[in-house]
């Protein structure tokens, strides 16, 4: 069963209303109610995500699965290898505001190594099973939320996740998201490019158990900062 079958995030659907299961399954996420906070309540300390390189594996050609559920394609009973992670946040602007309607794509390889494009050295070992690429359209409140593995690493880099965040058919941001304090951020030339400290942080987060998970899945939060607001 997909992810939007669960537990479905829609635009325009904000908290309002929504089933006590999902409620709860979002205050699990830390996406309870706080992202209803007034914008420019956090204005001071908000930092812009910094941009990064989008790398030569994004999609060459899009799966015809592109829903926020990558460890299932279309109506498969057999799941992805690798520790499933729910993977949340929201998407703002500097002043705090959320940013509704974005579309924030991401994409990553699978537990082998392998991503999902025609050149991947490591293809042989794809896992067929693994979407490799979402999408998620925000709501009113910013929000975003995918079902996908934490990142692994393979040659040359340490796990990360790439983002691109798009709006009215224009590209707003595009950036990485790594796993706070593993020891391959260090050795890593893409996260060490970011030459400020708090930005670094900024994008490095933590994949934690999910709590009440009763199969090990664990549980990470990534805010988007954008340097601006798009008009309309």
């Amino acid at each position: 069963m997909k992810l939007s079958n669960l537990h479905p995030l829609t635009p325009d659907s904000g908290l309002a209303g929504i089933s006590g299961s999902r409620r709860q399954f979002l205050t699990r996420l830390g996406l309870g109610t706080a992202i209803l906070s007034a914008p420019g309540a956090f204005a001071d300390r908000l930092i812009q995500t910094p941009a990064q390189t989008e790398g030569p594996f994004y999609p060459d050609h899009l799966p015809l699965d592109t829903d926020n559920d990558l460890l299932v394609i279309n109506n498969s009973i057999t799941p992805a290898v690798g520790e499933v992670t729910y993977l949340s946040g929201r998407i703002l602007d500097t002043k705090g505001a959320p940013i509704r309607n974005a579309l924030v794509e991401i994409w990553q390889c699978d537990a082998t190594g392998a991503y999902l494009h025609s050149k991947d050295t490591n293809k042989a070992r794809q896992d067929k099973n693994f979407q490799g690429f979402g999408r998620f359209i925000t709501g009113s409140s910013g929000e975003y939320l995918f079902r996908t593995i934490k990142p692994v690493s393979y040659p040359g880099r340490t796990p990360h996740i790439h983002y691109k965040i798009k709006r009215a058919g224009k590209e707003l941001l595009t950036t990485q998201c790594y796993i706070k304090g593993h020891p391959g951020n260090e050795k890593d030339g893409i996260w060490k490019e970011i030459g400020d400290e708090r930005k670094r942080n900024s994008v490095t987060v933590d994949f934690l158990p999910l709590k009440g998970a009763k199969a090990g899945e664990l549980a990470a939060k990534f805010d988007v900062v954008i340097g601006f607001t798009p008009a309309g």
